[in-house]
């Protein structure tokens, strides 16, 4: 199914999910630096555009097209940071976007490629628990929404937001790298 609404129910329907994209990407570039050259709005425009060209969403489904539009703003900015790794001098000692492991806890800055890597090696431990980091930390979605769309309990979202956010700080952690604690 094609997501093509008509008339006025379509221009509120695209401004408000227009609207709540753009306020994932401000949070989602919040903690970046003065002058970083990937603004919220070019991020969003582009989310929005590859998300209308998305089959079989359902546009009634709020939560489902912001879950979509958060899987986009993941990998346009994972794109953005390699690019910008392989552009900045000295290689692999560069370091991409540095980003926060949860926004809503303020948690300590990391490297978007990190991020995407360890996510990628949770989904390959647990992909339930590595979906919801993606849906809350990309997607701003509430844990009842991702449980509706994961087709869930809320206390199973919970138990897995918790599994992920200490697997995320054991790997990326400030001793992450090495695999050493600080007991």
């Amino acid at each position: 199914m094609t997501f093509t609404p008509s008339g006025s129910e379509a221009n509120h329907w695209n401004q408000s999910i227009y609207d709540q994209l753009h306020g994932l990407a401000e949070q989602a570039l919040r903690g970046e630096r003065i002058g970083h050259s990937l603004q919220p709005t070019l991020l969003v425009n582009d989310a929005y555009l590859r998300l209308q060209q998305q089959e079989n969403l359902d546009p009634a489904d709020r939560s489902q097209m912001l879950a979509a539009g958060a899987t986009i703003i993941r990998r346009l900015l994972v794109d953005y940071a390699r690019q910008r790794k392989r552009l900045k001098r000295g290689g692999n000692d560069g370091r991409g976007i540095p980003l926060h492991i949860s926004i809503s806890d303020n948690a300590k800055g990391l490297d978007i490629l990190e991020l995407n890597d360890a996510l990628e090696a949770l989904a390959g431990e647990l992909p339930r628990a590595a979906r919801i980091v993606e849906l809350k930390f990309f997607g701003g979605l509430t844990g009842e929404e991702i449980a509706e769309q994961q087709d869930v309990s809320l206390r199973t979202v919970n138990n897995d937001w918790k599994y992920a956010k200490a697997w995320l700080y054991r790997e990326l952690g400030p001793n992450g790298e090495s695999g050493e604690t600080d007991e």
